[in-house]
């Protein structure tokens, strides 16, 4: 499979570094200088056109017969995007991994083999020869600099439970850390379409338990109205206007999102019991996780304790995929959160956050995702 990853490269790109390292395009410019602001969220793509555009430049159309959302020069991205997800496959990394990849070098270069950047940022992802990424003709090399990617990407700890943009700013410790989520959508239908056209690859990605899956606007980035923010500011203690708890939610879920939210404005103290929030003792009041455990009570579903070990608990799920009644992890480690709340839907998290602070409800942006967990 690397020869085939590297081969790739060699038919599909060969031109594109000739031509790259002779002429500096105004275009190419252009996707740098843009690299740090957003485009506008891509979230109506549709992925059967994305799969027939993309099969027609990889058949050998002209891009000047094809138009593929989000990509301006379809005919030299198309193959670098093919490319990466060759050099993803060859290296058995999981779908949301090449995903992670592509996305990553539409904001870096705009899925180009620059021969110029910031500092001495170079290619697909800029990566940089001081930084020990290589030396700038391997950087230059698309293979190589995809497998440079995903290697550093394996070495981070829990990267598949995080985002798409937690996990590609884990590796390129970008200045611009949420720049990353608006292609999601476009990573994974550019993904989808070319993994189908290596044989055998859907099979070989069987076990990744996000093959498949949608992008949810919540964790992306888009649609305000879906990661919290179109309910304004959240007054701590109070419901956004608006807000009720959406009809399709599962009942026990249903029953502790509405237990969790009595206890809204009752101050938050560690270790306690939240079993009288309300009351005149501290310790009856909750924390992050005796909040999680009451509410399920109350819901007829026994949780343990601690943080800690609530991580543990149901099944793991993607944050793109989250439901109402959902525990989401934060702070610390994927294996070893230290903090957790309960997703409401409509973008928004009940959580008890930290000493001097009420149960509240935040908009799921303000959240750095390390793991989500399902105890339904």
């Amino acid at each position: 499979m690397k020869a085939l990853a590297a081969g790739i490269g060699v038919v599909f790109l060969s031109p594109i570094l000739i031509a790259g390292t002779g002429m500096v395009l105004a275009s190419s410019a252009d996707a740098v200088q843009s690299s740090g602001s957003f485009s506008g969220c891509l979230s109506d793509i549709d992925s059967d056109k994305v799969a027939e555009q993309v099969t027609k430049i990889l058949d050998g159309a002209s891009g000047k017969d094809v138009h593929v959302d989000g990509l301006d020069l379809p005919a030299e991205q198309v193959p670098n995007a093919q490319t990466i997800v060759a050099a993803g496959l060859s290296l058995d990394v999981p779908k949301k991994g090449q995903i992670i990849a592509l996305a990553t070098a539409m904001q870096e270069s705009r899925l180009r083999n620059l021969n110029y950047g910031d500092r001495d940022s170079l290619g697909l992802f800029q990566q940089r020869p001081s930084q020990g990424w290589g030396s700038a003709q391997q950087i230059r090399d698309p293979v190589y600099a995809s497998e440079q990617f995903y290697k550093h990407l394996l070495k981070v700890d829990g990267w598949q439970q995080m985002t798409v943009t937690q996990a590609a700013q884990a590796v390129q410790k970008s200045g611009l850390p949420d720049a990353y989520a608006q292609w999601e959508n476009l990573a994974t239908a550019l993904q989808s379409a070319i993994a189908k056209t290596f044989p055998g690859a859907g099979d070989a990605d069987g076990k990744d338990t996000n093959q498949g899956e949608k992008p949810s606007a919540s964790t992306t980035g888009c649609a305000p109205g879906q990661d919290g923010t179109g309910f304004g500011r959240i007054p701590e203690g109070s419901v956004p206007k608006g807000y009720s708890i959406p009809k399709d939610a599962d009942p026990k879920a249903r029953k502790a999102i509405k237990w969790a939210m009595h206890q809204l404005g009752t101050l938050y103290q560690w270790g306690g019991s939240c079993t009288n929030a309300h009351g005149p003792d501290p310790m009856g009041r909750c924390d992050c996780s005796s909040l999680m455990l009451q509410a399920y009570a109350h819901a007829g579903i026994t949780l343990t304790r601690t943080t800690y070990t609530q991580v543990n608990e149901g099944k793991a799920i993607s944050p793109s995929k989250l439901q109402p009644g959902d525990l989401i992890f934060s702070r610390g480690s994927a294996a070893r959160p230290e903090h957790v709340g309960m997703y409401m839907g409509e973008g928004l998290v009940i959580e008890a956050p930290r000493t001097t602070k009420p149960v509240r409800i935040t908009p799921i942006k303000d959240w750095d995702i390390l793991a989500a967990r399902r105890v339904l």
